[in-house]
């Protein structure tokens, strides 16, 4: 289960996202649309923990990604469109 309450994130003084809140629940299939500069990637980068929100709360499986971030990343997978890859390592090392 993920949550999302009231996110916000400001890059400097640009608003990327504004008060997005949803909660998406055990076995639901979602997706997330609209068009560039929305702040899709922005609301993922958050709830994957990959950076903190302005302002809101994310819980995955009730664990708020703030102060249990190491947990609650163990319960999801993300698979970026670049991903950063070490070159030097293989794939298990990476992972």
């Amino acid at each position: 289960m993920i949550t999302a309450q009231g996110l916000t994130k400001y890059y400097g003084a640009k608003l990327a996202i504004d008060n997005v809140s949803f909660h998406i629940g055990r076995g639901e299939i979602v997706g997330l649309l609209g068009p560039n500069g929305a702040g899709k990637t922005t609301v993922l980068r958050i709830l994957t923990c990959f950076m903190p929100p302005t302002h809101g709360k994310a819980l995955i499986h009730g664990l708020d990604i703030l102060t249990h971030g190491l947990e609650a990343r163990k319960r999801i997978g993300f698979l970026p469109e670049n991903v950063p890859l070490y070159h030097e390592l293989s794939v298990i090392r990476f992972l």
